[in-house]
């Protein structure tokens, strides 16, 4: 790895620890990243989702006066993220990317619109205030389990998966759904870089780069966040969220 290439990956880095604490989405710079340093296809993305996790810690340091108040809550899912990403990880490691990539397209335009027109669905599956808590719950874990599934096997917009759905089912603002989205996160990313670790093809030099990059950026996007209001935190994901989905759409059918 020359000096060109650590300084593209030092770059890439600190723009996804960035967008990752906001929005979600940090992947999609660091994996073409390392793509355009040399790395195969695979390796890429195992060495992309261990080094982003860093600026998963940093954001949940950043958010932690938002999570005040939710921590039980939180840390009561953090096994079903566990065993979802465990799940991911297992799946990226045996079984093709060519199926699986024409879902992601789909997977993150989904979510994006849940989000965006989360007043709407409310009006059907009601208000999070008027959900019982046994309703609230099962959606809560359903919701977790199926994006850390998603986060352990790639992991790119996995904020936004989280925020569409916490949103719906939490009475809480955004800036409050989106720290206990870093939690979540940080969960799928550390357990990842397990199981990656002991059986990815992951190259080293370059999450050398990228890890503390990310950490930095983490830890400022985290801090900008509680600064936005509600709704163009929004509109930042929503926008961040529609522009990953049909980049991948692209990406995967042309």
């Amino acid at each position: 790895m020359d000096l060109l290439h650590a300084v593209l990956l030092l770059a890439a880095g600190l723009a996804a620890g960035f967008m990752n604490a906001i929005a979600g989405g940090g992947s999609l710079i660091t994996f073409p990243a390392l793509l355009g340093v040399g790395l195969a296809a695979v390796p890429a993305n195992v060495s992309n989702s261990v080094a982003v996790c860093p600026g998963y810690f940093a954001a949940v340091y950043g958010s932690r006066k938002e999570l005040r108040g939710q921590e039980r809550r939180t840390y009561l899912l953090l096994p079903t993220a566990v065993v979802g990403a465990v799940a991911g990880c297992v799946l990226l490691l045996i079984t093709p990317e060519s199926a699986f990539d024409k879902v992601v397209p789909f997977l993150v335009l989904g979510a994006t619109a849940v989000l965006a027109f989360q007043d709407q669905l409310r009006r059907v599956v009601g208000h999070p205030a008027r959900i019982s808590r046994t309703r609230q719950q099962a959606m809560l874990y359903g919701i977790v389990g199926v994006g850390s599934v998603y986060g352990g096997y790639f992991g790119a917009a996995l904020g936004v998966l989280f925020v569409a759905g916490l949103a719906l089912v939490l009475d809480e603002n955004l800036a409050r759904v989106t720290a206990v989205k870093n939690v979540l996160s940080a969960t799928v990313g550390l357990t990842t870089v397990v199981v990656f670790a002991l059986f990815g093809p992951v190259n080293w030099a370059t999450v050398a780069v990228l890890a503390p990059a990310a950490l930095v950026g983490g830890y400022v996007g985290a801090r900008l966040a509680r600064r936005l209001p509600s709704k163009v935190l929004k509109a930042v994901i929503v926008v961040f969220g529609t522009g990953i989905g049909i980049y991948l759409l692209i990406h995967a059918f042309i």
